[in-house]
């Protein structure tokens, strides 16, 4: 059971050098949902964020620390982190990330969307979501990945990159996750296939994606390149779904 067992919900937050920002976002995710309680799975930053997280963690008992030796990419660190909270119990799975450009304010609209659905992606590119503070060549080359990811595996949702999300435990038990392989950019995009293709309930909720004040930002082209030359891979040996699923997967979420 969760540490707490009034608890579901686990917040999860990948850090690597986010010193300047990790109390900060602890506490807008504790304002936000008192209920919920907190993981930061810190891949050994060299600028003291697991130390701080520690010191967190030490004053509140809903927040945990999750430290691991080597830093291998986003997606390795969500996947740990997912089998730490699987085996504790908590059946509300959130992917925040620690930068502040998801909103904690905003975590309440995506679990309420979650008590009827497998898995919540907060979107950027549905009516009502939005982007601030990116210059157009950083929206150009999100909304791009999305939608050339999109038509070529053939999903249905529209915000096939985004990182803030809520997946129950119940989806993540369907979804293989054993075959996950990606361990960077394009493992939001695998997961989202993942999830198509088991038959989830997924819907999308609109948020405001801010971009960072503190830190630097560990996107650079060459992530994007190998994301979106994997997405080809992924396309031209027929990993997407195929267009009866898709069809299937649009009319089940109402599309």
């Amino acid at each position: 059971m969760p540490l707490n067992s009034a608890t579901t919900t686990l917040v999860i937050i990948p850090t690597y050098n986010e010193a300047e920002n990790v109390a900060s976002i602890v506490e807008r995710v504790r304002s936000s949902v008192p209920a919920a309680h907190i993981l930061v799975v810190d891949d050994a930053s060299p600028d003291g964020t697991g130390s701080l997280a520690d010191q967190l963690a030490v004053s509140d008992s809903a927040v945990h620390v999750l430290h691991r030796t080597d830093k291998t990419g986003l997606g390795a660190a969500y996947l740990e982190g997912f089998g730490w909270a699987l085996s504790h119990g908590y059946t509300q799975l959130v992917q925040l990330d620690a930068d502040g450009s998801h909103r904690p304010e905003q975590l309440a609209s995506l679990l309420t969307a979650a008590e009827t659905a497998d898995v919540v992606l907060g979107s950027r590119w549905v009516p009502g979501g939005a982007i601030e503070n990116w210059p157009w060549h950083r929206r150009a080359l999100s909304r791009g990945g999305s939608f050339y990811s999109r038509i070529l595996l053939r999903l249905p949702q529209h915000d096939a990159t985004g990182g803030y999300r809520v997946y129950s435990a119940r989806a993540l038990s369907r979804m293989d996750l054993s075959s996950v392989d990606s361990l960077g950019y394009c493992f939001q995009i695998e997961m989202l296939l993942h999830a198509v293709r088991a038959d989830l309930r997924v819907v999308e909720v609109p948020i405001t994606f801010i971009e960072r004040v503190r830190g630097s930002s560990k996107m650079n082209p060459r992530i994007a390149i190998e994301a979106m030359a994997r997405v080809t891979l992924w396309g031209v040996t027929g990993m997407g779904i195929s267009r009866a699923g898709a069809r299937a997967a649009a009319a089940a979420r109402g599309a």
